[in-house]
């Protein structure tokens, strides 16, 4: 029996197709991009709902919503550092509405391109159907990478709630770029 180690060729064919890999991912990572964000705006009006009907629990009616104080999302803030500090141009608000997803997409694309690039070089990194992927996603990026560019608060800064909601948005994005992945590393970039 003759056995083939990871990156050995056989036929003129490479095991493990790393620019398959790199577009199944760039794909995977797209789509999921999008599927998170449908799964967040699911997630906030679920939980509209449930708060207005606690209020309306406890007072008898709807209450009303006090001063709310929105910070920006830290997608608008990487555009904005980007935009100032390359072309030295301040976003408008109608363009800090493009420029925010924009930056969520690019990054979860390319990350996901970076996922399918790995699974190819070290396919055990695909164990758990992209969901602890999803996890280190979020703690690298979420917990850690924005807080120190200064995009966010610190970690601790936020409630539990926060964490919960963040976590489970990027275990949808892991779980999303693996399967899109997957389906085209067996079907289309076979």
């Amino acid at each position: 029996m003759i056995s083939m180690r990871r990156g050995e060729q056989t036929n003129g064919h490479r095991e493990g197709d790393v620019l398959k890999g790199l577009a199944a991912g760039i794909i995977g990572g797209l789509v999921a991009s999008w599927v998170m964000e449908e799964f967040q705006a699911g997630w906030t009006k679920v939980s509209e709902t449930l708060s207005e009907s606690r209020e309306k629990g406890s007072s008898g009616h709807a209450g009303e919503q006090g001063e709310t104080t929105q910070q920006e999302p830290a997608t608008v803030k990487a555009a904005e550092a980007i935009s100032e500090g390359v072309f030295g141009h301040e976003l408008t608000p109608s363009e800090k509405e493009v420029a925010g997803p924009a930056v969520h997409y690019a990054l979860g694309t390319a990350v996901g391109g970076l996922y399918g690039v790995v699974v190819e070089v070290e396919p055990g990194v695909k164990v758990g159907a992209g969901l602890p992927f999803g996890a280190v996603f979020w703690l690298v990026v979420d917990e850690a990478a924005v807080p120190l560019l200064g995009l966010s608060k610190g970690p601790t800064e936020y409630p539990l709630s926060t964490h919960v909601y963040a976590l489970a948005s990027h275990l949808v994005y892991g779980l999303t770029t693996d399967i899109v992945r997957r389906t085209l590393r067996r079907t289309i970039l076979s």
